[in-house]
């Protein structure tokens, strides 16, 4: 028998505010129509006054136990992705356990900006596998909205604020492509291209900073390194596209989920698409399109599902998972 780490439970959670991009024709130059011409996006959540990540991490954190019918009390592990945490430290994955009630177990969070819930999921298939953990909670949740510069119109249409929460746990397997649960993962990052996304500020620069990107360098590099992600990452599992029920993809730009699908030969019916709800949540953006492709009747018990994303570093990756 194989352990798989296998889908328990999904939940997101969004802000209750809601900016459509006519609200961003007041205070930019820009319009609805470039905006949504040039990435898909109508409408993103922004977090009110004094809500955080950690907030908003444990109200979707909250809404994946109820789907599981598990407690807090149930989990061996929580995981946060985020590039946005309340506090230099402590983490968020603790402010949320303490949010939530989880008093036993362990947290920690992961940072690898857009592609960080990929990342964490490998960690916590990495955990159940080994038998570190048995169940594993995983959130992406980020409040990008508070490192925006809103007065570039470059980058302060793309980006929005919320959170998505997956629970995995261990199940047995027979080591096939059969298998419910995570079936393979491939990371990547190379430091070379970190001034093509990026936040010009930190701790130990003792300064404050705001989201950087040279859009038309990270469109060049994000099809071609998910579109191989993805491929690397079915190879590893013994599947290929023709059998992949769904690809769950980071919803950064509808141009670049387009031109990866095309990359992949699968057809956008098949592609799980948000962006133009949430605009880019960053780590957030795979769990949310997840819950809402659960939540829509799309993503069903036994489907085959690819999830790829790519972010600041660069860092990408991919995970293949039978639902």
């Amino acid at each position: 028998m194989t352990i798989r780490a296998q889908v328990a439970g999904i939940g997101h959670y969004l802000p209750k505010r809601v900016v459509p991009n006519s609200e961003l024709e007041q205070s930019l130059d820009t319009s609805d129509e470039w905006i949504r011409t040039r990435s898909g996006i109508e409408r993103r959540h922004i977090v009110a006054e004094g809500e955080t990540t950690s907030e908003i991490a444990a109200h979707a954190a909250r809404n994946a136990l109820a789907d599981a019918g598990l407690t807090a009390g149930d989990l061996d592990a929580l995981i946060v992705a985020t590039s946005t945490p309340d506090l230099t430290f402590p983490s968020a994955a603790t402010m949320v356990q303490a949010r939530i009630g989880m008093e036993t177990g362990f947290a920690f969070d992961v940072q690898a900006v857009c592609a960080g819930f990929v990342y964490a999921l490998a960690n916590a298939n990495a955990l159940i596998a080994s038998g570190t953990a048995r169940r594993v909670m995983i959130i992406g949740a980020e409040t990008f909205s508070r490192i925006i510069d809103w007065s570039d119109r470059s980058t302060a249409v793309l980006f929005g604020d919320g959170a998505g929460a997956l629970i995995l746990e261990a199940g047995d397997g027979e080591g096939t492509p059969q298998d419910r649960g995570v079936l393979s993962v491939d990371l990547n990052s190379d430091g070379r291209f970190r001034d093509l996304l990026y936040v010009d500020g930190g701790v130990s620069t003792n300064s404050i900073g705001y989201l950087r990107m040279e859009g038309k360098e990270v469109f060049r590099h994000a099809v071609a390194k998910l579109a191989a992600s993805a491929e690397s990452a079915m190879e590893k599992a013994g599947v290929t596209a023709a059998e992949v029920d769904w690809v769950v993809p980071h919803q950064a730009n509808i141009r670049i989920i387009q031109g990866t699908a095309k990359k992949l030969g699968l057809p956008m019916e098949k592609v799980v698409v948000t962006v133009q709800d949430h605009g880019n949540t960053s780590a957030a953006s795979i769990p949310l399109a997840l819950s809402v492709g659960v939540q829509n009747g799309q993503i069903k018990k036994g489907d085959l599902l690819v999830t790829e994303a790519i972010g600041g570093g660069l860092a990408w990756g991919a995970v293949v998972i039978r639902w």
